[in-house]
């Protein structure tokens, strides 16, 4: 976890999002003339990714800057959901976009324009470079973060379109193909879809409180396992962002003074955080009460 946390610093850094910024508001505008003058519906296309780029940028650094607020009397938890959220966001506005440009690309597709395909190539190869060194500064707080994944995806979206424009407008010089500019265009948008969509399920499991992939009976034997339990029901866990998980339980111990049941709920909680990386533990300590209850409490009551 300290880890991604170093990436993402790294990733997110002041210097980095002010150059990436910049340089994308920069091919943003030179795409969108390109195009114009162009007639080319790829590299127009290509413009509105890159200013869903820039826009992604400036979100990403913001909710970064956001998820590392103190915890407050009014968010308890803290602020790190503020990255799911612009994970989420951002994918969308990715999908959105990529529907509109399918619809565009196929009607252009059904009646090609002419296109110039030497200016194409220009602006796509200008567009290739600086999306590729955006996309190199967050590759590797990609790893780590959905909130620095999904903007990252954004930049190497546009640097693989960004090659094919390049592709394209050879074929438009060479065999006077004007098709492969809508055809482009309805490549990378699905490809863009197909990448984003996981990020988007994955954002929406956490914000409604998903559990992350644990091995529950494997965690149920390994509590049950710690001297001093006898039982453990009503388990809540769910994660805050992708790297942070909670876990609250009752644990049914021996009947013993509060200063004794203390002692076991650190031997709980370094195993959980070691085995299970689940950083922060809530135990309620209970004698006979709930022992019969399920490990996941099923009644239908424990929260309304």
């Amino acid at each position: 976890m300290a880890d991604h946390e170093h990436d993402h610093d790294h990733a997110l850094s002041g210097g980095k999002f002010l150059f990436v910024t910049v340089l994308n508001a920069l091919i943003t505008l030179v795409e969108f003339l390109g195009g114009i003058f162009a007639g080319s519906l790829s590299l127009i296309s290509d413009g509105f990714h890159n200013l869903g780029d820039s826009l992604s940028v400036v979100l990403s650094y913001y909710a970064h800057r956001i998820s590392g607020r103190p915890q407050t009397s009014k968010n308890t938890y803290g602020f790190k959901r503020a990255q799911i959220i612009s994970a989420f966001v951002n994918s969308v506005f990715l999908i959105v976009v990529s529907g509109f440009l399918i619809i565009e690309a196929v009607q252009k597709l059904m009646q090609p324009e002419k296109v110039d395909g030497s200016l194409m190539f220009i602006v796509a190869i200008i567009s290739t470079i600086a999306n590729f060194i955006s996309a190199v500064l967050l590759s590797r707080g990609s790893k780590g973060n959905l909130n620095v994944r999904a903007t990252y995806l954004h930049f190497l979206s546009d640097s693989l379109s960004s090659v094919g424009i390049i592709i394209a407008g050879i074929l438009i010089n060479v065999f006077g193909w004007y098709f492969t500019d809508p055809l482009v265009t309805i490549i990378v948008a699905v490809y863009i879809m197909f990448e984003t969509w996981p990020i988007i399920k994955k954002t929406i499991y956490i914000l409604m409180q998903g559990a992350p992939s644990v091995d529950c009976q494997s965690l149920k034997k390994d509590i049950l396992s710690v001297d001093g339990v006898t039982n453990v029901h009503h388990v809540h866990i769910w994660s805050i962002d992708e790297n942070s998980i909670i876990f609250s339980a009752h644990v049914n111990m021996h009947d013993m003074l509060i200063s004794d049941a203390e002692k076991i709920y650190q031997p709980i909680s370094d195993l959980l955080k070691r085995k299970y990386n689940i950083d922060h533990v809530t135990i309620q300590a209970e004698v006979e009460r709930g022992k019969e209850e399920d490990f996941f409490f099923d009644q239908g009551t424990d929260i309304k």
